[in-house]
């Protein structure tokens, strides 16, 4: 087990090893992060080097004795946020992220060809949000974080979560319901 908080307090004395290390554990996730919101994998992987540069640059102001993944999933909204807005136009749907949702089961070809285009109906369904509906969506569905940590990393009132999760998924239930008969798994959850 990696513990941040060691490695937060050896970068802030300079050591770019433990950066490295601190890069290595949370890599994955803040890509993850970005693809679901650019929809681009080379956006992606320059929003990571992004993410950890600030990181770098800022890595003083940094609480060791607090969680750093609020910290880098704020930075990497915030980032992504940033660049599709400046871009100013439709996300391309999201590439390989049935890869990384997937439950790893094995199929027959023909229901990997079915899931396949259902996947790309979700895909398309998400790239339509709004920008402010997909963030949240992403964090909530795809990173599992709880709608109160959703609020503390976007600095946003909970309530706000709550809509933007609403419409959200009203938005891809309509979508969805366009584009035809779809299987998917119906989603539960409480807000607390």
């Amino acid at each position: 087990m990696i513990d941040d908080r060691n490695l937060i307090i050896q970068t802030q004395k300079g050591n770019l090893h433990a950066l490295g290390l601190l890069y290595d554990h949370h890599k994955a996730m803040v890509y993850r992060t970005a693809l679901a919101i650019t929809g681009d994998p080379d956006a992606s992987a320059d929003l990571l080097q992004d993410a950890f540069l600030r990181l770098h640059r800022f890595i003083d102001r940094i609480d060791p004795n607090r969680p750093l993944e609020p910290w880098l999933y704020r930075i990497t909204t915030n980032l992504a946020y940033t660049l599709v807005k400046r871009r100013n136009r439709w996300i391309k749907p999201f590439e390989d992220i049935a890869e990384w949702l997937s439950n790893g089961k094995r199929q027959s070809p023909d229901q990997q060809a079915e899931d396949n285009d259902e996947w790309l109906i979700v895909k398309k369904a998400i790239a339509s949000l709004s920008v402010e509906q997909r963030i949240v969506v992403v964090l909530f569905y795809i990173n599992d974080l709880s709608i109160l940590e959703i609020s503390d990393i976007l600095m946003i009132p909970v309530g706000t979560v709550k809509s933007r999760l609403y419409y959200g998924r009203q938005a891809l239930k309509q979508y969805i319901d366009s584009e035809g008969e779809i299987n998917i798994r119906e989603v539960h959850y409480e807000f607390t």
